[in-house]
């Protein structure tokens, strides 16, 4: 696994798609999340959101009951176009969530999806000295990650501020 590391201040957005609630307790997530990207690709979600703000598809996970040890939230979507003072509707089983607004350190996961190399890059930063702030943390899936045999996956994950 080959991964590199950037700190970036990311503006406030929004991500419309579907959720699954979750933990990493006895690998819920490694079933739960797998079964929303099945759910995601079987169901055209992505061509389901309007307003879309790229082509680039979004895991975020969010409302954290603690750290990454306790159970969050899972949204796979894509980034919307917002009005100006508003939220996005979203469709009908579908949720808009904000994402965003701080301080973010970029991580670049490297490799084989299929071999894992995004969970290898979490358990990584699980492992690190990361003052993290649990509001939203997220996977950026754009034209890099089309070959699963290799890819390149953008992850952020919200830090104190310097």
């Amino acid at each position: 696994m080959n991964t590199s590391l950037e700190t970036h201040d990311i503006a406030p957005f929004y991500v419309v798609g579907i959720a699954v609630r979750t933990s990493n307790d006895a690998g819920k997530a490694a079933q739960d999340i797998p079964a929303l990207w099945g759910r995601f690709f079987a169901e055209g979600i992505a061509e389901r959101i309007p307003n879309t703000a790229g082509s680039e598809v979004y895991c975020v996970y969010t409302d954290y009951e603690g750290d990454y040890t306790k159970p969050y939230t899972t949204v796979l979507g894509c980034k919307v176009e917002t009005a100006q003072q508003g939220v996005p509707s979203a469709p009908e089983g579908m949720v808009a969530i904000p994402c965003g607004g701080g301080t973010y350190t970029k991580r670049t996961a490297v490799g084989s999806l299929n071999k894992g190399v995004v969970f290898g890059a979490w358990t990584e930063i699980w492992n690190s000295p990361l003052r993290r702030v649990y509001t939203s943390d997220f996977e950026v899936y754009g034209a890099k990650a089309a070959n699963p045999e290799n890819a390149e996956v953008d992850i952020f994950v919200g830090i104190e501020a310097a």
